[in-house]
């Protein structure tokens, strides 16, 4: 730089309330204009030719510049539109809570709030966030879920807002570790909230699924089991005519052989340990929770067997 003063142009520039740019050399400021109106123009105009970079600068001027000027409110959308065509999703994202918060009266609010959710809804498919917007750092399910949560807060009663609570269930699930008590909480929120619309009906559906899917997981804890099928149950009772309503029987019949080998097998270590009396218990307990069942049969055949030993061994 000391060496060559006159070949060392510097394109990058800094401007209080707009921080640094960058700027070809030659064209410095070539885009720069003194009234607010002129200026969404010019971001208006490289938006629609697809220069990104520009429309993002003269957008963010017009908002440093005039921020109560009619233009502010169109200009902060265009940021975020620029934002999210360069792939930078999480700051397109802020962007448009900015818009939101300061410019709430703008004529596309209910847009800016689905734009918002499409992008929550890439990252609850996979994509990663980014450090800096630029780095690829990883996928996360908390940070989704806070995007999500903040979309139903900007419009509790806007045509995304119960797809966004289904979708905090669901992010609930992709998590590496799955949190099944938060995701049935997230789907029971959707159900109660929105049971006058199609996706309240689905939501509970939902909190059934996930019991189940709980279920086959939590070893000998038939509680779980015993939720999902009470809600299915439910979901059968109250939408009769949904095409569900012949699958959430079979996993409600499928729920009960699972019940019913879990009391079998319990009832058959109780046995080994020659405590009678508590296998009786618990082989009955078979017969009551699905009779029609191979362990059922089992249960009865092992119940006679126990029955025919002496006396006292059968009192124990």
């Amino acid at each position: 730089m000391f060496l060559f003063p006159n070949l060392a142009p510097a394109p990058l520039i800094y401007t209080p309330g707009e921080g640094w740019r960058y700027e070809p050399v030659g064209g410095e400021g070539g885009w720069v204009r003194r009234r607010a109106k002129d200026q969404l123009e010019v971001a208006q105009t490289a938006f629609e030719n697809k220069d990104y970079n520009l429309a993002a600068r003269a957008a963010r001027r017009t908002v440093s510049q005039w921020p109560f000027s009619d233009y502010a409110g169109q200009a902060q959308y265009l940021l975020g539109r620029s934002y999210e065509a360069k792939g930078q999703d999480e700051r397109a994202f802020k962007a448009y809570q900015t818009l939101i918060e300061r410019y709430p009266k703008v004529d596309n609010y209910d847009e800016v709030i689905k734009r918002q959710h499409i992008i929550a809804n890439r990252f609850l498919a996979g994509q990663w966030f980014k450090l800096w917007n630029y780095v690829p750092a990883f996928p996360s399910m908390d940070k989704t879920i806070k995007l999500y949560n903040q979309i139903i807060k900007n419009g509790p009663y806007s045509e995304v807002a119960p797809h966004a609570q289904m979708n905090i269930g669901q992010a609930h699930e992709n998590k590496i570790v799955t949190d099944y008590t938060a995701a049935v909480k997230a789907y029971e929120t959707a159900a109660d909230r929105y049971s006058d619309q199609p996706v309240g009906i689905d939501a509970l559906y939902k909190v059934g699924l996930t019991y189940n899917k709980q279920a086959g997981r939590a070893e000998y804890d038939q509680s779980i089991a015993t939720q999902a099928m009470s809600t299915f149950t439910d979901f059968a009772t109250l939408f009769p005519n949904d095409p569900r309503v012949s699958d959430a029987q079979k996993r409600i019949d499928a729920l009960k052989t699972e019940q019913a080998r879990g009391s079998f097998d319990i009832a058959q270590f109780y046995e080994r340990k020659n405590r009678l009396r508590a296998a009786q218990i618990y082989y009955n307990d078979v017969l009551d929770k699905d009779p029609n069942s191979k362990y059922a049969e089992a249960a009865r055949e092992r119940l006679q067997a126990i029955n025919r030993r002496p006396e006292q061994h059968a009192s124990q």
